[in-house]
């Protein structure tokens, strides 16, 4: 008898599972899947409910454990040793999975920054921006820690260093892409920043966060130059003009900077305000 009701060839288990010949015969020389019959010519064929086998292997694959460790797990049958493994794999998935997602994170806002950076110089514009969760520092407190005298770079070691040290203490994922705040009644530039942000995934429970909201912005990119004290002129000689009525702070950032190099012909800023609903 060649073979018998139910038994399947490579070819035929292969297209059940989903794969191919070449995987089980990897699979059957490693011994991690053999077929389950012999045929009288010779032929090795396998069972339906090896597809479970199978697919367990599949699992354990997708989640990057050896195929020693598979073997292993599936020669004990050790349901305490499968789910202490199981386990394991599930913390490295969740790990991958917030370095993906982070990944996601950081793309994401260099590309929508990238985007808006392309507007044209000076030019005012209104545009929706969705919320947004910033890690704001105070400039008090960073001013307080800085020596008398201090210059641009060190108070930017000082920001970057103090992201960092929240950003461990919180769990909290930023871009690094920097910002500051202006006060609502203080349009004019940096002499009138409250705080220096970067963007972060959530807020997380860390006091220094705050929360950027959704809405109508009215906003104008600063290209290629450092100084943007034109931008703010720019901008609250628009709101005048068009009777427009601001709400919450300005907000300025940068665009590209913090994702090309530090040359001033590639400098893109933004400056932004919240307008406020017509008839508030």
């Amino acid at each position: 008898m060649e073979r018998r009701k139910g038994w399947l060839t490579s070819g035929a288990f292969a297209r059940l599972c989903g794969t191919t010949k070449e995987t089980l015969r990897h699979y059957k020389n490693v011994g991690l899947l053999r077929p389950a019959h012999q045929g009288e010519n010779g032929y090795f064929y396998y069972d339906a409910g090896q597809f479970y086998d199978f697919y367990a292997v599949t699992i354990f694959r997708q989640t990057g454990t050896s195929l020693e460790e598979i073997r292993r797990c599936l020669e004990g049958q050790d349901p305490a040793g499968t789910l202490a493994l199981l386990r394991e794999q599930r913390e490295r998935l969740e790990a991958e999975r917030k370095k993906l997602a982070q990944m996601e994170f950081v793309l994401s806002g260099a590309i929508r920054s990238l985007e808006l950076g392309t507007a044209p110089d000076l030019t005012p514009r209104i545009a929706w921006f969705p919320k947004e969760y910033l890690l704001a520092i105070p400039v008090e407190d960073l001013e307080a820690a800085m020596p008398p005298g201090a210059g641009e770079e060190e108070m930017l070691i000082a920001v970057l260093e103090r992201y960092r040290a929240l950003c461990s203490q919180y769990g909290l994922e930023t871009s690094h892409q920097l910002g500051a705040i202006h006060r609502p009644e203080e349009t004019a530039g940096p002499g009138t920043i409250s705080h220096l942000y970067t963007r972060i995934q959530e807020p997380a429970g860390c006091p220094y966060c705050l929360e950027k909201p959704a809405g109508n912005y009215l906003c104008l990119c600063c290209r290629g130059r450092w100084d943007i004290s034109q931008g703010y002129a720019v901008l609250s000689q628009h709101v005048q003009r068009e009777g427009l009525e601001t709400a919450g702070s300005v907000y300025a950032c940068d665009l590209a900077g913090f994702i090309l190099n530090g040359v001033e012909k590639n400098a893109v800023s933004m400056i932004s305000v919240l307008i406020a609903p017509r008839g508030r």
